[in-house]
């Protein structure tokens, strides 16, 4: 009986693996692809505004033969890490190690990949009333904004959404010891990247620090002349960009896991290919350096 047992238990495992080894590898040729299939995607405004999603999504489509629709939710990385958080999306791209890092302790959130990064960088007047150019790094530069404001030389634009672009500019005013809250100079626009760049063109004697991607699609565009880049720091301001898959019950379903992982698939592979060639200049691919940026996102979390 104890034998006959065994070989039943071990009969039970066997099928249930055949079973899951072929809805997996097989889902795709089934319900996904005779009809539409919708996931929620939440995401950091910077890949939205420079059009990499809208082609990663629809040569995921063509290459795969699938057919699934991404309903996209244009975000900063803190609001598209609360609605993985909460169910309201399945799927994020963001670019807030930080926050990250506490979302994935919770059990919230589930890491997918890196697949990006590019930097950060302060832009500001050509005459650089703060003198940031010659700063050592961005910590000096910091402070030398916060004098000049201080001064009333110059404005700093912040964009006060708790995107992972305002996250990192808080820990780099945190670093220096100086708290610009409630300063005349310190001006909060609680809009996106392309927004908060518009109003520091606009403005004329104003710094802010952006991604270099929205950056650069502004500038070629003609829509800001005014703003140049005043200081880089490869160092300390690396912006890397991660998916991730939320592990809320809304989420907890097998064509939602095999869309999120076939996509991450999709985005370690060919999509770094899309990445190197239609997107060069804005972002980086990682591959050949998974390692090296995993070690720079570790270290980002600790700012």
């Amino acid at each position: 009986m104890k034998k006959t047992r065994s070989i039943y238990a071990l009969l039970i495992i066997l099928l249930a693996s055949m079973f899951l080894a072929g809805f997996y590898t097989g889902l795709n040729y089934s319900s996904v692809t005779s009809s539409q299939y919708t996931v929620r995607v939440a995401t950091t405004t910077s890949l939205y505004q420079i059009g990499l999603l809208e082609e990663l999504f629809s040569d995921f489509n063509n290459i795969t033969g699938l057919n699934i629709k991404f309903d996209v939710l244009v975000r900063g990385s803190g609001e598209t890490l609360r609605l993985l958080a909460d169910g309201s999306a399945c799927i994020g791209f963001t670019h807030a190690p930080t926050l990250e890092l506490q979302y994935i302790e919770k059990g919230l959130i589930e890491k997918l990949a890196f697949f990006a990064y590019n930097e950060f960088v302060i832009v500001g007047p050509a005459n650089d009333p703060a003198n940031i150019s010659s700063a050592e790094n961005v910590f000096e530069a910091f402070k030398r904004i916060y004098i000049a404001g201080e001064q009333g030389l110059a404005v700093f634009v912040s964009r006060g959404d708790y995107s992972g672009t305002h996250i990192r500019e808080i820990q780099l005013w945190n670093t220096t010891g100086l708290n610009p809250e409630g300063r005349k100079w310190y001006l909060k626009t609680g809009q996106g990247m392309i927004q908060a760049l518009i109003i520091a063109e606009n403005l004329g004697n104003a710094y802010t620090l952006t991604d270099i991607a929205t950056y650069s699609k502004l500038k070629s565009e003609g829509k800001l002349v005014n703003l140049v880049v005043l200081k880089t720091d490869p160092v300390n301001l690396v912006n890397v960009y991660s998916m991730y898959l939320s592990k809320t019950p809304s989420c907890d379903n097998p064509y939602t896991w095999y869309i999120a992982y076939k996509f991450r698939d999709y985005l370690i592979s060919r999509g770094q290919e899309l990445i190197a060639s239609r997107f060069n200049g804005l972002l980086n691919p990682v591959r050949g350096r998974e390692e090296l940026v995993g070690e720079i996102w570790k270290a980002l979390t600790k700012l």
